[in-house]
Order: structure tokens, then C-alpha cells, then sequence
């Protein structure tokens, strides 16, 4: 199975996802609608609904409530992305000018406004309280993640304890949230929802750790954005905490420095030693622990295509530092 093959697995399910997003970007206000469908169709891959399809029909779903929660997945994800955006001042996602570099801070946040509340409007047309209970809780969670990152920001003294909780609620959060509402759609008892529920997280934080390794490690044209941007923003991020740590006395203080700074003036010498100190292969190596913990969880699902879908998902959020 390629990684192709994952989304075809889903392939007529997905197709309506995205006809039912577009459906309900629609809105009276012509430059809601216009930011929104920018965002949305700005080449994202649609991780967190696919999860949502994958994980229903893993489980037997055969119903189509489950596309109306794949589009509110990818609405809160999407609204989490405007709001990110104007936080970090960032001006390229994905290849692209961002939504706020193009119309403005105002109109970017105000559209995530729309978006968050489009999503809460179809969770209450989908009438089920254990899966609102799930998705709210979600959107407190990933809200306080991105206070926690705020809070870091030219920090250089997080611990390591300390940042796995930050990519946990701001990032792995709306993945678990994805897994464990599909299995709760899917009428999962409570043993294949704890795991699907804890898939979601185990996944998502193998997701965040390899962005984290490529922000050193990576290609501007491949990834969508700048190298260096998390160093920019002064994000101390695992690469830099692992560095910190483990490079000498002199090296430690310059990144230190940089962190608290912000700017990208010793780039090049920091990337030198988050490669040599090893940070780079530990956080690759935290990575991969995630991603396995991640296919321990749906080792005892029935086969079908699908199951092993979110098997080879785990291997390809790996596969990006390859």
C-alpha cells in the first residue's frame, strides 16, 4: 500500500468531504466565503478528516454522518490555522501568502470566527453529545496550547516534559479528537475507543516532532514555508531543547540567545549544532516512539483496508525525514 493508497481506501467518502466543505464555506458576506475557500483549498491534505473516515469504516461504520464530522474536523483545524497565522505574524503557509498577509490580521481572525462557528453549528446538526463533548473539549485544549506557546516564546528554560505538552494540546490534540469521535460515531466500545482515541495522540505528536526536525532539516519548497521560521518566531522546540542540553557550554548559550532574540542571524550556525549535538536524529528517534506507539493501538482492529491505512499512516509520518 503507498501513501496514495491511504487516501484511496476512502477515496468516494473523501470526494464528498470536500463537495460538503465547499458547500458549507458558502456565505452572504462575499469575503468570508473568499478567505475561507483560500484557506481551505490552499493544498492542505486533510489529515485530521481523513482520519475521521478512516477510523468510522475501520470500525464498521456504514452510515454518512461520519463525512458532516470529517468537514467539521477540518473547520476547527482550518480556523486554528487563520487565528496561528496572525499570532506568529507568519506571511507563507504551504507555499502561499498567508490569509492575514493577503486581506489583513482583522478580516483573517474574524473569518476563523465564522469557521469555528460553522463547525459548532454542524456538531449540533450531527446530535451527539459524547462527540460535542469531545470536540469542545478539543477547542479548549488546543486554545490553551497555543496560550502555553505564547507563554514559551523566547523562553529558553522549557523542559523537554514541558514542550510535550505544549505540541500535545496545540497540535496532537485535534488528531485525537479526529480518531475518537470516528470511533464513537462508529458505535466503538470502550476498549476500541481509548485506542483510537489514543492512536489520534500518538500520531498527531509524531506529525508535530517531525515538523519540528524539518524547520532545521527541511526544504522551503517542499515544506510550504521557511527554514528556520520556529528559530525566527524564538520557539524553542525539541531540536533546540535537546541542543541546549547536549552541545558544549559556548554552543548552548548561543542558542539560548537566539531564542531569546528571535531572528534568524546565526541560522547557520545553530543548524550546524542541532545536527552535531544529535538533536536533530533524537527528535526523529521521539518521532518514530510515537508512531509505533501510534500502530500498537489499532494492532487489534479487524483487517480491512482501512486498518491498514492508519498502519501505514504511522510509517509516513515518519517518512518525511527520510
Amino acid at each position: 500500500m503507498t501513501a496514495q493508497r491511504i487516501y484511496e481506501t476512502v477515496a468516494d467518502d473523501f470526494a464528498r468531504v470536500n463537495d460538503l466543505i465547499t458547500h458549507r464555506l458558502s456565505s452572504d458576506v462575499p469575503l468570508v466565503e473568499k478567505i475561507a475557500q483560500y484557506i481551505v483549498e490552499s493544498g492542505g491534505k486533510r489529515l485530521r478528516p481523513l482520519l475521521v473516515l478512516l477510523t468510522a469504516r475501520a470500525l464498521g461504520y456504514e452510515e454518512d454522518d461520519h463525512l458532516k464530522l470529517a468537514a467539521v474536523i477540518e473547520f476547527l483545524h482550518t480556523a486554528t490555522l487563520l487565528h496561528d497565522d496572525v499570532v506568529d505574524t507568519s506571511d507563507l503557509r504551504r507555499g502561499k501568502a498567508t490569509a492575514n498577509a493577503r486581506w489583513g490580521n482583522a478580516p483573517s481572525v474574524l473569518v476563523g470566527d465564522f469557521l469555528y462557528s460553522r463547525a459548532f453549528q454542524m456538531m449540533v446538526e450531527l446530535g451527539s453529545m459524547p462527540i460535542m463533548d469531545v470536540l469542545s473539549n478539543a477547542t479548549v485544549v488546543i486554545a490553551e496550547g497555543e496560550v502555553l506557546q505564547l507563554m514559551n516564546t523566547r523562553n529558553p528554560d522549557i523542559s523537554e516534559s514541558q514542550y510535550m505538552t505544549v505540541i500535545h494540546n496545540k497540535t496532537a490534540m485535534l488528531f485525537e479528537a479526529a480518531s475518537h469521535s470516528g470511533a464513537l460515531l462508529a458505535g466503538a466500545g470502550s476498549d476500541d475507543e481509548n485506542r483510537l482515541k489514543a492512536y489520534g495522540k500518538h500520531l498527531g505528536m509524531a506529525f508535530q516532532l517531525v515538523d519540528d526536525v524539518l524547520d532545521y532539516r527541511g526544504n522551503a519548497d517542499e515544506m510550504g514555508k521557511n527554514v528556520g521560521d520556529d528559530l525566527a518566531e524564538g520557539k524553542p522546540t525539541l531540536p533546540l531543547i535537546h541542543a541546549m542540553a547536549h552541545a558544549n557550554e559556548l554552543d548552548s548559550q548561543l542558542i539560548r540567545s537566539a531564542i531569546r532574540k528571535g531572528g534568524l542571524d546565526e541560522l547557520s550556525r545553530i543548524l550546524e549544532i542541532v545536527e552535531t549535538s544529535g538533536a536533530l536524529d533524537y527528535t526523529v528517534s521521539r518521532a518514530r516512539e510515537e508512531a509505533e506507539l501510534a500502530c500498537a493501538c489499532v494492532a487489534d482492529l479487524p483487517d480491512s483496508a482501512q486498518k491498514e491505512a492508519l498502519i501505514l499512516l504511522t510509517e509516513v509520518a515518519v517518512a518525511r525525514t527520510a
